[in-house]
């Protein structure tokens, strides 16, 4: 039901509601909250790392590729059950755990796209994927507040169960075979140190604004994951059958479109978090809002329709023009929503921004999806798309915690005051302004490069 942004928005009504349920409440009840939510996140986050590299584990990649978009689809249905009827911390994990396999539905989606689907089609397919997760990120933002309200959490998770078991049943019926075969080999040496790279990187991000920026255990995390991230790029370079191809993400295509992705991912999923913060805020604070869980959500509505009209529009114009123009304009517009929340003082500025972050995020997202696929052989694409939304990932989840950072040092009384939100808002707006002049540096494509002759231009076979 969602993108990462969206689903950490569940996330946090989850640890609010289990929080509540231990007693704590205001102020006191944000170590409970961020501990919570980092601990079922970073789990959440390791597992869809490993599925989204689960296309290299056979032989037979596109075998793989529609098994496993099926397979992928039930554990996610798995994963869901068990959150609906979990009553403790370590089974929610487990659930969480589980449902992070869900990651690699969407490079592998991307995979079938481009070995299916006539060439001329693969951009606007692509598009159109990426507009349905807007679609699902809204629901989940604009249902969770209403499902918390009126019944219980765990309708949070039986509501995404039936749907979730739905999509699989129809991938069995519905997916078509692929004649397109490679070999391919899983490098476990490989999958180890990423896992443990990406683990100690996420969780010392994920605690930073209970630990600090400064302690040990952050600095010491993030000093690990460099070591053990530079490790397995060795490992990867020595490797016959590498995880990931360190020649692939060397190319201009693939890196340039990731920088991009992580700097974007910083200031957009921020969004998610910090609007239904901001408004929440009760009216006595001076800027606040005072809006319920549910009224809170309805401020994305903006986000969630635009996103979905401006994903299939952005999709049209990679066709015509190349996936880097609507990277741009996205990134632009994004930029533009996030100026006016620094200056926001009245509800209707918010549902601007709101608005102007659906049409950045349809653009650049769905050209981030293409930029990619147009970058790499036909045998990467799964590989290569599902790093690219790993680094967005990571770009979201360090976007999350900064924010989370500053607004607690600007705390005063129960709630942080408005300087703090101004001074998040603007550090966001600066770092996709940097995320801007990476979209710039994306190498330009021919719509006839990337979408007749179905060649990558950067990169050979």
């Amino acid at each position: 039901m969602g993108s990462h942004g969206p689903r950490a928005r569940r996330l946090r009504l989850l640890a609010a509601a289990v929080a509540d349920r231990s007693g704590t409440t205001g102020a006191a009840a944000r170590p409970a909250h961020d501990g919570l939510r980092g601990r079922l996140d970073l789990h959440h986050l390791s597992a869809r790392r490993v599925g989204r590299d689960a296309n290299r584990w056979t032989p037979r990649r596109h075998v793989w590729q529609e098994a496993g978009a099926r397979i992928t689809l039930f554990a996610l249905a798995l994963g869901t059950l068990i959150g609906a009827i979990a009553t403790s911390l370590p089974m929610m994990i487990v659930a969480r755990l589980i449902q992070g396999m869900g990651g690699a539905i969407f490079p592998l989606s991307f995979g079938i796209i481009r070995d299916v689907l006539p060439r001329e089609k693969v951009a606007s397919s692509i598009a159109l994927i990426s507009g349905l997760l807007g679609i699902g990120g809204g629901l989940g933002i604009v249902l969770a507040g209403p499902i918390l309200e009126t019944l219980s959490y765990h309708w949070l998770f039986w509501i995404p169960f039936v749907v979730t078991l739905g999509a699989a049943v129809i991938a069995v019926v519905a997916i078509p075979e692929s004649e397109i075969r490679a070999k391919g080999d899983i490098h476990w040496l490989g999958a180890a140190l990423l896992s443990t790279w990406l683990t100690a990187l996420l969780l010392a991000v994920s605690e930073s604004s209970k630990w600090g920026w400064g302690s040990t255990k952050t600095v010491g995390l993030i000093a690990g994951s460099l070591v053990v991230a530079a490790w397995w790029v060795v490992a990867e370079l020595k490797s016959e059958h590498p995880l990931v191809d360190m020649r692939m993400m060397r190319l201009p295509g693939v890196w340039t479109t990731n920088l991009a992705a992580i700097l974007l991912g910083f200031g957009m999923y921020s969004g998610f978090v910090l609007i239904p913060q901001f408004v929440q805020t009760p009216t006595s604070t001076g800027y606040g809002f005072g809006a319920t869980v549910t009224q809170s959500g309805l401020f994305l509505v903006p986000t969630t329709i635009t996103m979905l009209i401006c994903s299939n529009i952005g999709g049209r114009l990679s066709t015509v023009v190349g996936s880097k123009v609507p990277l741009v304009v996205g990134a632009i517009v994004t930029t533009l929503g996030f100026v006016v929340l620094v200056f926001t003082s009245a509800k209707w500025e918010v549902y601007l921004a709101s608005a102007l972050m659906g049409v950045g995020i349809g653009f650049a997202f769905a050209a981030l999806a293409n930029l990619i696929v147009e970058a790499v052989p036909s045998h990467q694409t799964g590989v290569a798309s599902g790093m690219n939304t790993v680094v967005r990932t990571i770009g979201g989840a360090i976007g999350a915690e900064v924010a989370a950072t500053i607004l607690a040092a600007n705390v005063k009384g129960l709630y942080p005051d408005k300087h703090g939100y101004t001074v998040t808002f603007l550090v966001c707006t600066l770092v996709l302004l940097v995320g801007v002049g990476a979209s710039l540096l994306v190498p330009r494509r021919s719509s006839r490069d990337a979408h007749v002759s179905g060649l990558p231009a950067m990169a050979s076979e």
